[in-house]
């Protein structure tokens, strides 16, 4: 397994599932103002939603020195190679510094980090992270990057963690964009295919379908085609 798709094992076998889901109780009691407000909207962001998202895109928390750091361990993390995008072109650092705003509790664990990768590179190379070459940014992510899995988490060196929520959050941030998702070749949920009781149960209870009932309710023909709707949202077919 190349490393690739060892990187798309380790997202899909739950690795971003680190991410907290944050999310709030219903009021015990809801007016029937705020019931009707709510059923105005069927998907996407509610107005107060997207108005926390507005805020949190105004704000900053990464300076340019750590923005440059983080684009360049998300390249090292999933660059573009082999005909495949990578991080970058998913724009992954953006969603990095957004989600420390939206998780503050990402926020020491990561600049603690940032900092930590300068002050060994300064120790090793004398220069910081983002001005030594591949090799020596590499050489220095080796120490991090492949934890003892026999010690908790939680009891890990902080660079450990650091590197760990970094990589997390690479995967996450490029595998939950159109690029990432279409790299995986995600379609969305598939209705099963029910094909009816089995022929010898039917025939052990005596019974049977009734054809006009099946060539009316089922139209075998077309199950396995995809459907479609015009751009108003109304079934074509």
């Amino acid at each position: 397994m190349d490393r690739r798709k060892s990187l798309k094992s380790i997202l899909l076998g739950g690795v971003a599932s680190g991410l907290a889901v944050h999310g709030c109780n219903p009021k015990p009691e809801a007016t029937a103002e705020e019931t009707l407000a709510v059923k105005k909207y069927a998907y996407g962001r509610t107005p107060k939603e997207q108005e926390a998202i507005e805020e949190l895109l105004s704000e900053t928390f990464f300076n340019a020195h750590e923005m440059t750091t983080i684009a360049a361990l998300c390249n090292l993390i999933l660059p573009a190679e082999d005909g495949l995008k990578g991080a970058l072109d998913a724009e992954v650092p953006d969603f990095i510094e957004f989600m420390v705003k939206d998780i503050p509790d990402y926020q020491p664990t990561l600049r603690g980090g940032l900092m930590w990768l300068d002050h060994k590179c300064n120790t090793e190379f004398n220069m910081e992270f983002i001005a030594a070459s591949e090799e020596q940014q590499k050489s220095i992510l080796d120490t991090i990057a492949f934890p003892d899995i026999t010690v908790p988490e939680a009891e890990r060196p902080l660079e450990i963690q650091f590197f760990s929520l970094m990589r997390n959050l690479t995967l996450t941030g490029y595998y939950t964009t159109k690029i990432g998702i279409d790299e995986l070749g995600y379609k969305g949920n598939s209705p099963n295919v029910w094909d009816g009781v089995p022929e010898h149960v039917l025939q052990h209870h005596g019974v049977s379908y009734d054809e006009d009932w099946l060539a009316k309710c089922v139209d075998q023909s077309k199950r396995g085609t995809l459907a479609e709707w015009d751009e108003n949202g109304n079934l074509l077919t």
